[in-house]
């Protein structure tokens, strides 16, 4: 991939493609190509093939997709796989028709089987039933592997597919019915920090920046703001699964590194090769956004797989390891977090 080469970064706006973008930026490619939703819908197939007849770029990182916490996923199973599946196919496709050079699809770690053997390889996609609170978004995602291997051996495309583990930073989905674990919690600890301390108004300015706060939570931090009760943040399912957590940018770093340095059918994990349960990580993201109060587990609530974390073994022999430890990783998007809610910053002290 030349400084010169015409590339696509399908989901510039969404928390992967627009890391992927600043770190193209950085390295120096300027002759990107990207387009809004409003300008170009991927689920319309002759919008798509207009867009790549024009266009024809060289280079394709496919990051575009509906994604979602189990919330999300629970309420909108339809649209979960079917938006998937024609974003991918109409987009992969074209790339064939038109002559792309290479492709790199970003798929899932929710792809695996929900009891696999951890650390989860490569090799055991498909060896088991999926999680069910997310099975129609990794179907979709594991649709576009097996349709990125049929393009390659039919048509040879050079289309290469990379399976993230879970993904947190700037730009992140704060949206509490659609959002992942972290940035979940990140935002519930700074409302309850805010109640804590009576602040109304930052509450409200928060609700402007990153969406609806649910009734029940609202009642919950102004019962905290009165003195009602004592500050306190209520999490999903019982905190004993455990997750793995990589920084946007690490991630942005490792497709650019394998769109350089990769090339096979076969998927290969993106992760950082350690995990912790959620309790582990709610008491983290607790300590670095300076939250003083209880964390109360609801276990009425489904906890989804019991163990997530990606062997990543493939990667390293290539000679990639991420950069950002999670604490680190915390800080910064918590920062941001602040920055966007107009504060100057909500996060506590880091080491």
């Amino acid at each position: 991939m030349h400084k010169n080469n015409k590339i696509y970064v399908a989901g510039h706006r969404g928390l992967v493609g627009s890391a992927i973008m600043r770190k193209l930026r950085d390295e120096g490619y300027q002759n990107l190509v990207v387009r809004t939703h409003k300008e170009l819908d991927l689920t319309d197939q002759g919008a798509v093939n207009r867009f790549f007849e024009n266009e024809k770029p060289e280079y394709i990182f496919l990051a575009a997709a509906r994604v979602g916490g189990i919330l999300a996923n629970f309420a909108h199973p339809a649209e979960f796989i079917r938006d998937n599946l024609m974003i991918q196919t109409n987009v992969i496709d074209a790339a064939q028709k038109f002559g792309a050079t290479k492709l790199l699809f970003l798929g899932s770690s929710c792809i695996y089987p929900k009891m696999a053997p951890q650390p989860i390889k490569e090799e055991y996609l498909l060896t088991g039933p999926l999680e069910p609170t997310n099975e129609w978004y990794a179907q979709a995602k594991i649709a576009g592997i097996k349709m990125c291997q049929a393009y390659r051996r039919q048509y040879g495309l050079n289309a290469i597919s990379v399976m993230p583990t879970n993904i947190y930073g700037p730009g992140d989905n704060f949206n509490l019915e659609t959002s992942h674990v972290l940035p979940a919690l990140i935002r519930k600890f700074h409302l309850a920090k805010l109640a804590a301390n009576g602040d109304l108004k930052a509450i409200a300015a928060d609700e402007s920046s990153f969406g609806p706060i649910p009734e029940a939570l609202r009642r919950d931090l102004y019962s905290i703001a009165r003195g009602a009760g004592a500050p306190s943040v209520v999490i999903w399912g019982t905190g004993t699964p455990r997750r793995e957590f990589l920084h946007v940018d690490d991630l942005a770093e490792a497709v650019v590194f394998l769109t350089r340095h990769y090339d096979s059918e076969e998927i290969i994990n993106v992760g950082t090769g350690e995990d912790l349960s959620i309790n582990e990580l709610a008491v983290m993201v607790g300590a670095v956004a300076g939250f003083n109060g209880n964390i109360i587990f609801d276990a009425e609530k489904p906890d989804g797989t019991p163990r997530k974390l990606l062997d990543v073994s493939r990667l390293k022999r290539l000679g990639w390891s991420p950069k950002l430890d999670l604490r680190q990783g915390i800080f910064s998007t918590c920062q941001w977090y602040s920055k966007r809610c107009g504060q100057t910053s909500h996060a506590g002290h880091f080491p």
